[in-house]
C-alpha cells in the first residue's frame, strides 16, 4: 500500500505552496473565491474541481457551482429533461439563475439522485 509516484509528488507540492505561503490554508477563509480558486489550482494535482468543492463544503460558500461534476450533469438531465446531458457550459449558464446560491442548488441537485 502506500501513494503511486503522481500522488506523492501532487502531496510534495501541496505541501511546500504551504511552507513557502503560496497556499495560505488558515487565510484562505478571508480571501474572495477567485482567488481561493487561483491559489488552490496552482498546486499540482488540484483542479477546478477540487477547488469548488473545497470552496462549497470547506469553507461554506453558498455561490459556487461546479459544472463539471458529472453528478451534476446527471441530476439535471433527470429533473429537467433535456434530450442530451447537459454539458458544463449549458450548466454553467443554468446555474446562473440560482446565484447567488448555487452551491445550495448543487446540494439539492445532488440529492435527488438519491431518489
Amino acid at each position: 500500500m502506500g501513494f503511486s509516484r503522481p500522488k506523492a509528488s501532487f502531496i510534495k507540492d501541496l505541501a511546500t505552496h504551504v511552507l513557502d505561503g503560496r497556499l495560505d490554508l488558515k487565510g484562505l477563509k478571508r480571501h474572495p473565491d477567485d482567488e481561493v480558486m487561483r491559489q488552490l489550482i496552482a498546486v499540482k494535482g488540484i483542479g477546478r474541481w477540487t477547488a469548488e468543492i473545497f470552496l462549497m463544503f470547506r469553507l461554506g460558500r453558498m455561490d459556487i457551482f461546479p459544472a463539471d461534476d458529472l453528478g451534476l450533469m446527471n441530476a439535471v438531465h433527470r429533473a429537467y429533461g433535456p434530450r442530451q446531458r447537459p454539458d458544463a457550459k449549458k450548466l454553467r449558464k443554468m446555474g446562473e439563475a440560482w446565484s447567488p446560491y448555487r452551491s445550495v442548488a448543487a446540494w439539492y441537485l445532488w440529492q435527488s439522485l438519491n431518489k
